[in-house]
């Protein structure tokens, strides 16, 4: 119904554009008129959405023309810094929420001010994340989590039940033993290997690392912190699911190919898989230990305005504040297939109802975004994912031990830290 509406006002936008002889890029005889101009690296549905939404907005104002420019996602950054230093900055960049303290170094982000109506409906592990120095530098458009995702044929084919997935980390293992027994399949994939950038292991190790009551940084992301009981556990939790062949160390992807049961992957999977599903798949929650909470990870992307002018940086906050509005929540999110980033529209009857009937599976994320949490908002992220990543790999291929990993792991992050 949402996109059907979408795509109309889309149509509508262009022809009052049309009619009203303003051109797109908001020259046309409005001297008052201000251009935005942003950056983002969608394509596809999630392109059009967008566009489709900013005509939508440029058509309900005369004040305010809003322009669109696709980004590729591997040039973004590289392109930002090289705007910066020939002053031409977009007025407003979207991109993965991990970018944000980086991108915060490359200009000067405005700091939002957004109706408290509208902040305060965000989840708020997300508005967290956009804050630095006690600044409201970014604002999520977007989100999706780490649930757990199953093959119910296999689970069939082992006598289990494939309705009921399991809950827990003891649940996990004990489904999986019987998963390995009567098939001859691992029951569940690990990220292992630290690749070229770590954070596939270092992104689905948090999830683990959370749910039994550890932080991966200190809360001013000044040192590391995983090194505790709680990272021993989830650590444990991984080197025995490898040690008693439940999971394999290798290269990410065996779920897909039906080698293996289950494993812990985004939302985005349901919207890839469902229209041509490689197997029958279930989604539930991420298992967490008995003793322990449930948590996530989040992932998704938030828009950025750099404070060009005040005219700018204005028009761009009124913008933001309109798409996050419960009505372009809801439309966005139904059209996209992502996680709503406000709490009203994501525990709304009509949106639920939408989910239930259209896609079932995006559920279990939904109702996890209260568990979730955001990773560490420091520009040394990136290679501090990595230097974690590439000593807790040696523990699950038996070259160290558990304590060693974590605590070479350890001083590998916090060199990362203090050499800036």
């Amino acid at each position: 119904m949402h996109r059907n509406i979408l795509r109309a006002a889309a149509i509508t936008a262009a022809a009052a554009l049309a009619l009203s002889g303003c051109a797109p890029s908001g020259v046309g005889g409005d001297d008052a008129t201000v251009e935005v101009t942003v950056w983002h690296y969608w394509d596809g549905t999630n392109a059009d959405t967008f566009d489709a939404m900013v005509d939508q907005y440029n058509a309900s104002q005369d004040g305010v023309v809003i322009k669109t420019s696709n980004v590729p996602n591997a040039d973004f950054l590289t392109k930002l810094r090289a705007a910066a230093s020939s002053s031409t900055l977009p007025d407003v960049a979207i991109g993965d929420l991990v970018w944000v303290p980086q991108i915060n170094e490359i200009g000067t982000l405005a700091n939002l001010a957004l109706p408290g109506d509208v902040l305060s409906d965000i989840n708020p592990a997300l508005t967290a994340f956009g804050t630095i120095d006690g600044k409201q530098v970014s604002v999520p458009v977007s989100a999706n989590n780490l649930g757990y995702i199953y093959n119910k044929t296999l689970y069939s084919e082992a006598g289990l039940d494939p309705e009921t997935p399991p809950t827990t980390w003891e649940e996990l293992k004990a489904d999986g033993a019987t998963i390995l027994a009567k098939t001859g399949k691992p029951a569940y994939e690990l990220f292992t290997q630290a690749g070229d950038n770590g954070e596939g292991l270092t992104w689905n190790f948090q999830v683990n690392l959370w749910q039994s009551g550890g932080d991966f940084l200190t809360a001013d992301n000044s040192a590391a912190a995983f090194n505790t009981d709680a990272g021993k556990e989830a650590l444990g939790y991984w080197v025995d699911l490898i040690d008693s062949g439940l999971s394999k160390v290798g290269a990410w992807g065996e779920l897909g190919k039906s080698e293996v049961a289950s494993a812990t992957d985004g939302s985005w999977m349901v919207g890839i898989w469902a229209p041509d599903p490689p197997f029958d798949f279930g989604t539930s929650t991420a298992p967490y230990p008995e003793s322990g909470t449930p948590a996530t990870n989040l992932g998704g992307e938030q828009a950025m305005v750099f404070d060009n002018s005040p005219e700018t940086t204005k028009a761009a906050s009124d913008f933001l504040a309109w798409f996050l509005k419960p009505e372009q929540v809801l439309s966005w999110s139904e059209a996209t297939g992502m996680l709503p980033v406000t709490n009203s529209v994501a525990t709304s009857d009509e949106y639920l109802s939408w989910v239930d009937e259209n896609q079932p599976r995006l559920r279990p994320y939904v109702e996890q975004m209260a568990d979730a949490h955001a990773r560490p908002n420091t520009p040394l992220y990136p290679a501090i994912s990595l230097a974690f990543a590439q000593q807790i790999e040696k523990a699950l291929t038996g070259d160290v031990s558990i304590d060693d990993a974590l605590a070479n792991a350890e001083k590998a992050v916090n060199d990362v830290i203090a050499k800036g």
